[in-house]
């Protein structure tokens, strides 16, 4: 039986259309998510196994690892879940938003790497011969964010780690990282955010989740890619 897939963050946008991608194309996912969405329900009646964990509750994440490590192997681990505070966030103090931040995006990787690595190492067979970490960054993470200066930097951070476990994890693992831009706007977003958003870029248009899917295929099927990140944000640094 084929190893499963770990998705974390498979609520909404590019972790329920990558979830949603392979559970067509007859892989095992299991994905974590924090809130409900009715996108749950969906995945979950296509075959999905979920697990709900709010990844700032150090607890559950324990929890969580402990659920995966029962798992004799796995195929990937993409880590998707993110979230996005600005530096002013009205909720937070400047502290708690970089706290929350890492926690999320470098914390949670990092302890699930080490944590499920043998399972990984398992996993690695067929005529690829090597398991996969896929860990989902951001465009800023390179070019830095004046307004979201901890989400930024806790993204270049998870994008450090691929560096680090691709040497640690090699030959089995296979370890990537995927920077998008953006990707899909939200339907509150109002015609002129969308036009100043899309004049950033020198192919300035919605890239859509099948860009992702389509990398993510890629780098799951490479037999000779591993500690890179790969871009996908219309040109923007070219701007």
């Amino acid at each position: 039986m084929t190893a499963p897939i770990i998705i974390t963050g498979v609520g909404k946008r590019i972790g329920y259309a990558l979830a949603k991608h392979l559970l067509a194309q007859g892989h095992k996912v299991i994905g974590t998510y924090r809130s409900h969405y009715p996108s749950i329900d969906e995945l979950q009646s296509l075959g999905a196994t979920l697990i709900q964990c709010d990844f700032y509750d150090n607890a559950q994440v324990q929890n969580l690892i402990e659920q995966l490590s029962q798992y004799p192997k796995f195929r990937a681990i993409i880590h998707n879940a993110s979230d996005w505070l600005a530096d002013n966030s009205p909720e937070f103090a400047a502290h708690e938003v970089m706290q929350r931040m890492i926690q999320v995006h470098v914390n949670v990787p990092y302890q699930m790497n080490l944590a499920l690595a043998s399972k990984l190492q398992a996993g690695a067979e067929g005529e690829i011969g090597a398991s996969d970490i896929i860990h989902i960054t951001d465009y800023v993470a390179e070019k830095g964010s004046a307004k979201h200066i901890a989400y930024a930097a806790s993204k270049a951070a998870l994008d450090n780690l691929t560096l680090s476990f691709a040497a640690k994890l090699a030959p089995e693992v296979k370890v990537n990282a995927i920077a998008p831009a953006m990707i899909l706007f939200n339907p509150s977003d109002d015609e002129a955010y969308r036009q100043k958003t899309l004049a950033k870029a020198i192919l300035p248009k919605e890239a859509g989740n099948h860009e992702i899917i389509e990398l993510m295929e890629y780098l799951l099927n490479s037999r000779y890619v591993t500690g890179r990140s790969h871009h996908v944000d219309g040109g923007r640094h070219l701007r």
